[in-house]
């Protein structure tokens, strides 16, 4: 046998079985927990990221605050984060691109959340988990003093009676979901011209009475600190938006805690909670991880 041809092939075996070592442990032995870029969703990359290493005990990256949805959800694709918080509605229209579900039916949260995992699953390989509790839809909210004095609960009960100076977003002018359909669904009538500003405007605009009602958000901060009125959408008008961790299958493959350690989150997040927590970042302006460590310590998610 000639060693001289025989040795380099030791070299190329032993090249070879490196490679594959090194590829079976490329993948980091932590966890990346991502977020897109306002409040609600820093806030719960925190309360996901702290879960994790309370449960699971293995180190978590933080890449919150990435910016919009479709920056998220390529980071997900791709793999440069494992998980992070996002919206059922939100994930079927401007992800999946497909039209809104019928919202007028006690089952389009069921439906749509349905949707969604199956396309995820199909197309990418992600799992969508167990709702937080939460639904981020739009919320018509009038002044405390409105609501009491004219006994309004529901946006049919706003529509039998006067008509509306209105603030909203510029979004909620242009949406399918948004302006054109609520009016024509409830049959409220605006008072005046529409008053059209930043989001950030839309309750001081209420307070200092400039309109009378507003299209804002189901879990604003400032709903749980200011004297409003959300009224109760009873016609099922708005479609569901909630929330729930989307997270890599081989993820959850790498690291078999992880799955029941975030589904100990289902259903401790409800609309009111997740306002005061929003309002305790925004209202307050305390750290988001020091919001989301009490609330995990907290009777409101330790109580099973």
């Amino acid at each position: 046998m000639d060693r001289a041809k025989t040795f380099p092939s030791f070299k190329i075996v032993g090249a070879c079985l490196s490679a594959l070592l090194l590829s079976s442990c490329s993948r980091p032995a932590h966890i990346v927990v991502g977020s897109k870029n306002f409040t609600e969703q820093i806030l719960l990359g925190e309360i996901l990221a702290q879960q994790i290493e309370r449960r699971v005990g293995v180190p978590v990256e933080r890449k919150l605050n990435l910016g919009g949805t479709l920056l998220a959800h390529e980071a997900l694709v791709k793999g440069s984060i494992d998980l992070y918080p996002e919206y059922t509605g939100t994930a079927l229209t401007a992800v999946l691109k497909r039209p809104p579900f019928p919202a007028n039916s006690n089952g389009a949260a069921r439906a749509v959340l349905n949707a969604v995992r199956a396309d995820y699953q199909k197309q990418w390989r992600l799992e969508w988990l167990s709702p937080l509790g939460f639904n981020n839809t739009f919320a018509m909210i009038v002044r405390g003093d409105t609501a009491r004095g004219e006994k309004l609960a529901t946006l049919t009960q706003a529509s039998a009676g006067h008509a509306w100076r209105m603030g909203v977003g510029y979004e909620f002018s242009k949406r399918a979901d948004g302006l054109d359909g609520l009016l024509k669904i409830y049959s409220l009538r605006i008072e005046g011209n529409l008053v059209t500003m930043d989001l950030g405007l839309l309750y001081q605009a209420l307070q200092t009475r400039k309109v009378d009602m507003i299209a804002a958000n189901s879990t604003d901060g400032l709903a749980s600190a200011l004297d409003v009125a959300i009224l109760q959408d009873d016609r099922h008008y708005f479609p569901p938006y909630e929330c729930a961790a989307v997270v890599r299958q081989d993820t959850l493959a790498r690291f078999p805690q992880l799955g029941d350690a975030l589904e100990q989150l289902a259903g401790k997040l409800p609309d009111t909670v997740m306002r005061k927590l929003n309002y305790a970042v925004d209202g307050e302006h305390r750290p988001p991880a020091q919001i989301a460590g009490e609330f995990l310590n907290s009777s409101v998610f330790t109580r099973q």
